[in-house]
């Protein structure tokens, strides 16, 4: 679960970050108020929970009450890549910045621990940063029985060139940026940028978070922030059913059981010339109606041109697979072609569903690809 970054930010203030003053506003109006109570000079933040705001023109500086609340105006009610912009946050302005740094604590599924990630190139998509000057990239990995060490941060400070008078004030920031990480059962905490003031103070200007959607069992209050309007109905519905979904911009549709099996069947399908629509895991022990309500989200998009579907029956039965897959077929009448690659437990009985069904299948994945891809083609 993505966090906005007016929520994200009050997060890192609980663990000790600082953070600038200011509040959310959903109205022009409310805009001008929270101006007014910061003294007039403002940054107003459109908050959707997709990146490239400021190149939008999501971002806007105010320097008066009358500019914070037309620059609210221009700004709520935006649609920044698919996002329509139905809040602000407005910040003062930080006084004075000399440097912008990027910190970011999250998970090296490699090395199986948290890693803190700096580089003096805030400010810029750390992307972008990565694929020109990767050597400007800085990281340590944080054992979770010792926790992060004042060394590791000096060593990441001195790295960076930041002044030395900043290295303890930067090893209590990133302390909290750790503890708003762990504290959360975060899967990353950014501030990008974060930045040394003209008063010599580090401030986080931005800030990003995500939340790992299998604890907020544990954390009843973080799961109460969930802004479901930034969800599109397919993704609401695919949690309501407990899938993971993924909208993407191809035309392959693909229902998959496993997150590893899902990512190989999207670079297969990639493989053979074809783009995937969607990254979407109907989980080890779905039921018939989780088959069918994945068939039903993935059928909702009317850029897929064919559907493959590839599931290993280890806790799932391939028959009840199959019959979800009949059954959501007759709730939503589709032209759409269907590629289905069954393997596993009761696969057999699977397989004979579908063929009284007249659908096409395939036993191998790299012949489903291909089935799929060809069939995507002809739609097309």
């Amino acid at each position: 679960m993505n966090l906005h970054e007016y929520q994200a930010k009050r997060l890192f203030a609980k663990s000790g970050v600082p953070i600038p003053k200011g509040d959310v506003a959903v109205s022009p109006a409310g805009a001008r108020e929270v101006a007014r109570e910061l003294g007039g000079h403002v940054v107003v933040k459109a908050q959707v929970l997709i990146g490239g705001r400021g190149k939008a023109g999501g971002i806007k500086l105010a320097d008066d009450l009358d500019t914070a609340e037309l620059r609210a105006k221009e700004i709520l009610g935006m649609n920044i890549r698919g996002f329509t912009v139905r809040k602000v946050l407005v910040d003062e302005q930080a006084p004075g910045i000399s440097q912008e740094i990027y910190l970011a604590v999250l998970i090296d599924r490699g090395r199986r621990l948290p890693m803190l990630m700096a580089s003096a190139e805030g400010g810029m998509e750390i992307e972008e940063v990565a694929a020109t000057t990767p050597e400007k990239i800085f990281r340590i990995h944080v054992d979770p029985t010792v926790g992060l060490r004042s060394y590791q941060t000096t060593y990441l400070a001195s790295s960076m060139g930041l002044p030395s008078s900043l290295w303890s004030d930067f090893h209590k920031l990133a302390l909290g940026l750790y503890d708003a990480f762990t504290r959360n059962d975060a899967t990353l905490t950014e501030i990008n940028p974060l930045v040394i003031t003209g008063e010599g103070k580090l401030l986080a200007l931005d800030g990003k978070m995500s939340i790992d959607d299998s604890a907020l069992s544990r954390h009843p209050d973080l799961a109460e922030l969930r802004d479901a309007d930034e969800e599109t109905p397919a993704e609401r519905e695919a949690r309501t059913h407990g899938l993971s979904y993924i909208q993407l911009d191809g035309n392959i549709g693909c229902m998959v059981n496993g997150a590893g099996l899902a990512m190989a069947t999207m670079d297969i399908i990639k493989l053979f010339g074809g783009q995937p629509a969607n990254f979407l895991d109907i989980g080890g022990g779905t039921s018939m109606a989780g088959v069918t309500a994945a068939l039903r989200i993935i059928l909702s998009d009317p850029n897929v041109k064919a559907v493959l579907i590839n599931i290993f029956g280890g806790i799932v039965r391939c028959d009840e697979v199959a019959r979800g897959i009949v059954a959501a077929l007759e709730e939503v009448e589709t032209t759409v072609p269907m590629v289905v690659r069954l393997l596993g437990t009761n696969a057999t009985e699977g397989r004979a569903i579908l063929a009284e069904a007249q659908m096409e299948t395939a036993t191998l994945l790299t012949e489903a690809a291909q089935k799929a891809v060809a069939a995507a083609q002809r739609s097309s």
